[in-house]
This record gives structure tokens, sequence and C-alpha cells, in this order.
């Protein structure tokens, strides 16, 4: 499967966060260069451990031994089930593994035999991957690593917008429980500020799998330092001064945010203006009103201005002759406004 198969809208496959942020390609060209102000802001004034340190009440000890870091406990597994699987709820069974190749695949390979609502997380990932297959690592339990099957009800061709709901979802509840702003780089990068420039913290990947379900994964830089950065572009809560780094509530706050998204947008019948998911991304995305590079299927480009979503979740790109183009798939760079 592939993350192209689900239709309509853009395509759900973009890079996990720490892959090649193709908006730092240009020298000298903005990273987002988009105010985040119009995003999703979180609580600055709201409880919990200082930027990089989880305050925990669980034991120090894990199956492989004792932490290696302190400032990252395990997931509390257990606590995790109680607070998040319950009857009639969305999440219905939730597995914690100490290490994985990749969620996605993993969770791809047992859709058949699991119902809708299934969420597996690792505390670390082998073999992360993104869009195009580009790889991706990071330090055992410095993230959220997690993927989720979905079965939605709702027309197939209306299902190109999952992967936007799930980082509209992600961003709401993460600004609120770590009390750090997130903005949107269309499609599904979730992007943060560190020391006023926008960076990639988080990124989506959407897989179908079989006639009725897609496998969303979801990953979340939370305690990376600027020393463990893959790539100098990349971003982390902690380096974004977050409130809370710890990542129970985070994982809480963050499936609970998808869980009521997904809710409001089937029971929209997946009507992406209806329930208020079309201006809720654009409200929250950074791409919007910037001059940016889109680079197409088929070794194409064009460059223009971003001006909207449109109702199918695609960008729509105004060029200099005044023509609009809807863009469904392809790498967007953020370009400083005269194009360089």
């Amino acid at each position: 499967m592939t993350p192209h198969d689900i239709p309509g809208g853009p395509s759900g496959g973009h890079d996990i966060p720490g892959g090649s942020s193709r908006d730092h390609d240009i020298p000298g060209g903005r990273s987002g260069g988009h105010d985040t102000s119009g995003g999703f802001a979180g609580d600055h004034d709201a409880p919990g451990g200082s930027p990089g340190h989880a305050s925990r009440d669980t034991p120090g000890d894990t199956p492989g031994g004792r932490w290696s870091d302190l400032d990252r406990p395990p997931l509390n597994a257990a606590g995790l089930r109680r607070a998040l699987v319950r009857p009639g709820g969305l999440w219905t069974s939730l597995d914690v593994v100490e290490r994985v190749g990749s969620t996605n695949s993993d969770l791809v390979a047992r859709a058949a035999e699991l119902g809708e609502g299934a969420v597996l997380v690792a505390e670390e990932q082998t073999s992360g991957r993104g869009r195009l297959d580009r790889s991706w690592t990071a330090p055992p339990r410095s993230g959220l690593f997690l993927s989720v099957l979905l079965k939605p009800d709702v027309p197939v061709d209306r299902w190109g917008w999952l992967p936007l709901l799930t980082g509209v979802a992600a961003a709401t509840g993460l600004a609120r429980a770590a009390g750090a702003d997130f903005a949107l780089k269309w499609p599904n990068d979730l992007m943060v500020k560190v020391g006023g420039e926008e960076r990639k913290a988080g990124g989506i990947l959407a897989e179908r799998v079989g006639s009725d379900g897609v496998v969303i994964g979801i990953g979340v830089n939370v305690t990376l330092r600027e020393d463990e950065l893959p790539v100098p572009q990349a971003g982390s809560l902690a380096l974004a001064n977050a409130v809370s780094t710890d990542r129970d509530p985070l994982l809480r706050a963050l499936l609970r945010s998808l869980e009521d998204w997904y809710g409001v947008w089937r029971a929209a019948n997946g009507d992406a203006h209806a329930s208020r998911l079309q201006e809720t991304y654009a409200a929250g995305c950074s791409t919007l009103g910037l001059t940016v590079r889109a680079e197409l299927p088929g070794d194409r480009s064009l460059i223009g201005e971003a001006v909207a979503i449109d109702g199918d979740g695609r960008l729509v790109v105004t060029t200099p002759d005044g023509k609009d183009h809807p863009i469904g798939a392809g790498d967007i760079v953020h370009l400083r406004p005269n194009g360089r």
C-alpha cells in the first residue's frame, strides 16, 4: 500500500519529522516564514514539567533495564489504556512496544485482524519512514511514534481529508497539552517556532489498507535536543520551549483530539465544510499567503502564491499569469516573497 492510495484531496503521505524538510532547500530562504499567530496556540501557563523534563510517577525500571536518560521515562501503557480505551469510544485497543521497524508497516500488516480504533505506539522506530520512503530515526523515548487504524463510513472520495484532519487534531491537542504554538505546513507537517524560526516538529503518513481502512502514522519530536537533530531544520517541543514535555498527557491529548475531530467529520458524512475542518485547517496553515514552489509528479514544478485550501483539501496556487492550480500531490517549498 502506498500513501497515494487514498482518493481525493492531497496525498496523505508526507515526511515524518526529521526527514528532508524541503522548505529549507533554498539558501537564505525563510523556513515557513509565516506568522503562526493564526495557528494553534498553546496555553503557556499550563502546568507541567520544564522543557525537556518529564515529570512522572511511574517506576524507573523498564523491561530492558534502567532508563538510559532520566528525562525520557517510558510511557505508561496501562495508564494510557485506562484513559483512552472505553466502551463506546473510538479507541478499541492500545499497544506500546519497546522497539519496532515501523508502526505503520506493523499496523498495516495486522489491519485485517483488528477493528477500527487500534493504536500502536513505539518507544523507538528503527525503520521509520515518510513519503517517498524517506527514512527517519530518533533516540528512544524522545517523541511520540504511533499509528492508528480507522475505517471511516463516509464516501471514499472524502478520505483524502483524513491526513489533514489528523494534522488539525494533533496540532490542537498538543498545543493545549504542551503549552506550545503550532502551525501546519500543507499538507500535514507540524511546525513549531524555535528561536523565531519555523521548524518541522512532526509529520503524518496515511496508507490505505484493504477496501475499508486507513492506517495513519503520526510522529512528533518531543524532547529532541539540538545536538540530536537529524537535520538543522528539524525542531521539537522542548526546543520550542513547551511548558510540558511529559509524553503520557501529550499522547492522551493527541488521541482525544483525534477522536473528537474524527467524530465530527464522520457525523458530517466527511463534509469538510460542514464539519468546519476546511476552515480550521486553513486558519492554522502557515503555507497560505506565501510564495511557494510546487514540485509536482513527473519532474514538473510551478511557482506562485498559495491562496486557499479547496473543498477536496488541495492547495490552490495562483501563478503570475493569474491561473489557479489545485495541487493534490507534491512537495511544497516555501520561498521568499520574490520567489527566490
